[in-house]
């Protein structure tokens, strides 16, 4: 028979993992945290210790200034934890103080830049995009994850768990099986070429980042179902035609960044509800 100390810690326990994965925002963080290390411990990025907390520190700050301002709550500094992970995994720098002005750009985008009281771009997008143009001495790599397949496999289950989640796993599957298909008429119906050269342009890390976590924001995406399959199938159709066209391998990066008035439009014209992470955060 258990004693009561026993019970009393296995329940405990259970609160803890409960209170974990209550919270999709946790979720994340695992998710993203995980490949960043998988990424410096194995791929060998040339991303340093400072550059991480350079970006993770100035993300975080920013968020507690804006708290300051706003009177934001501070579970909200979960989400600038998200943002920065997202920084690092796919923003790319020889510059400390660019990555540093990049992570304040976009904490300082969502609270200055919204609609309804939604935010109008996704924070990390927002800091990448604006880095690049403005500093021009960042970029991204679309290469730097290679395509092992145990990892890929990885990426794509947990993505899964976390948009199951969160509800927005209807996003990433019309993005992806509807680029999926484009790709599918060019490469083997139009050109001829084998299954082998389409298999390798999905087994993309970054695509797969893209889509499971940038894409799918659920604070900057449509709030409706139909809405948000729509926008996939809009995201899709642009990142194939600058993809394949104008050899724009980072093409979603910069295509979420130019439809947001679509978004907006989506908002207004196709309603749903507002997403809210546990109905307490920015």
């Amino acid at each position: 028979m258990q004693s009561t100390e026993s019970i009393y810690q296995t329940r405990e326990k259970t609160n803890l993992l409960k209170s974990i994965f209550n919270d999709a925002r946790h979720i994340q963080i695992i998710y993203l945290s995980l490949f960043l290390i998988y990424g410096v411990s194995s791929l060998s990025w040339d991303i340093t210790v400072e550059k991480i907390v350079v970006v993770v520190g100035s993300t975080l700050l920013t968020q507690l200034l804006w708290i300051g301002i706003t009177g934001a709550k501070l579970s909200s500094l979960k989400s600038a934890l998200i943002t920065s992970l997202g920084l690092c995994l796919i923003l790319q720098s020889g510059s400390l103080l660019t990555l540093g002005l990049a992570g304040f750009l976009a904490i300082s985008a969502k609270f200055l830049l919204r609609v309804k009281g939604k935010h109008l771009f996704n924070p990390a997008n927002f800091g990448i995009i604006a880095s690049i143009v403005l500093f021009q001495d960042a970029w991204i790599s679309p290469g730097q994850w290679g395509s092992d397949t145990l990892f890929l496999l990885c990426l794509t289950l947990m993505g899964c768990i976390v948009l199951h989640k969160i509800g927005r796993l209807e996003t990433t599957v019309v993005f992806l099986g509807s680029l999926f298909l484009m790709e599918y008429l060019r490469t083997i119906v139009y050109q001829g070429w084998e299954m082998d050269v389409l298999w390798h342009k999905f087994s993309s890390g970054t695509l797969l980042l893209f889509a499971f976590f940038m894409i799918t924001d659920p604070m900057t995406i449509p709030n409706s179902k139909k809405a948000r399959m729509i926008w996939a199938l809009i995201l899709a159709g642009a990142t194939f035609l600058l993809s394949t066209r104008m050899q724009i391998y980072t093409a979603p990066i910069w295509v979420i960044f130019f439809i947001t008035p679509i978004t907006v439009l989506l908002d207004k014209v196709l309603p749903g509800v507002k997403f809210e992470w546990n109905k307490s955060t920015n």
